[in-house]
């Protein structure tokens, strides 16, 4: 499988290195701002740009600092698409760590790893009944392609080798563990129910065990 080798290369490569730190200030569509810590790296397994933000008091937090694992998603975080939840989870994310004190790491990894284009290819498939994990094994790819060897590269670099993650996914908690960062608490992110994205997270709580709770009407209808 594709993240068993990069793990593998990950366990071999030399550790990841700070490229570039800029101060960037942030500012949401609601009126949120805050100001993040961007960093870039050297000697990422998978070769991709992943970014990681310092948030809040990043550099005097606990030894255990508040942590998202974000993946892309161009038509949720940017255009503010209700077929998933991302850009919510993004905004909410950004403002509990900038509370906490920590880091968001925003990973390009589009559509579970298969990418802008076929992601959207896979919207097609679930405007004809699949659901979003189905779309993506229709199309001849995994259910879900995704790696965070590279993440936890990123964490090692900032001594994060212990972090209370922010998700709904339980997966990303094991595969951190299996790159030797471990998560002392999983915390989970609001649930962003709307009538568009409905069956999508199902699919995710029925499929994956994703910590989602649906509101009672949106669940019955």
């Amino acid at each position: 499988m594709v993240h068993d080798l990069l793990a593998t290369k990950a366990s071999s490569a030399e550790p990841a290195t700070i490229r570039t730190r800029v101060r960037i200030p942030l500012a949401f569509g609601d009126g949120y701002r805050t100001p993040a810590d961007v960093f870039t790296f050297n000697g990422l397994v998978d070769g991709r740009e992943h970014l990681m933000l310092g948030l809040g008091d990043w550099e005097n937090s606990d030894s255990e600092p508040l942590v998202r694992l974000h993946s892309e998603c161009l038509t949720g975080d940017v255009f503010g698409s209700q077929r998933c939840d991302c850009g919510p989870q993004l905004r909410e994310a950004v403002e509990r760590i900038a509370a906490a004190g920590g880091f968001l790491l925003y990973l390009r990894q589009e559509g579970r790893g298969i990418g802008l284009y076929e992601k959207l290819d896979a919207y097609a498939l679930q405007d004809q009944g699949l659901d979003t994990y189905a779309a993506n094994t229709a199309l001849g790819r995994k259910e879900d392609e995704r790696d965070y060897s590279a993440a936890a590269q990123m964490l090692h670099a900032f001594g994060a080798d212990r972090v209370r993650l922010l998700t709904n996914n339980p997966d990303k908690t094991l595969r951190l563990a299996e790159l030797g960062v471990e998560v002392t608490e999983q915390i989970p992110t609001g649930v962003y129910a709307t009538a568009y994205n409905l069956r999508y997270l199902q699919a995710k709580r029925d499929h994956t065990a994703h910590t989602i709770e649906l509101p009672p009407l949106l669940a019955a209808s």
